[in-house]
């Protein structure tokens, strides 16, 4: 990754960006995540060549099994 260790500015120069299929049609609030990396780059999908945060592997599979267990609040 490019600027820091949990950062990257331009997202647009990694490759392998999908969005979820839960994400609607309309390009709302949704996140783009890039396979094929060894951390796993994730960005504003409003925003593609604007920065990514970046996750270690056990960090992001906590943080989705944290989604999937409901443990954020929707709002």
């Amino acid at each position: 990754m490019v600027s820091s260790k949990h950062t990257t500015r331009n997202a647009s120069a990694l490759t392998g960006w999908f969005k979820s299929s839960y994400s609607g049609g309309s390009n709302g609030d949704c996140l783009e995540v890039a396979r094929g990396h060894t951390d796993i780059p994730v960005r504003d999908s409003k925003d593609p060549h604007g920065p990514a945060l970046v996750f270690e592997p056990s960090a992001w599979s906590a943080f989705v099994s944290a989604v999937k267990r409901g443990e954020f609040p929707s709002t």
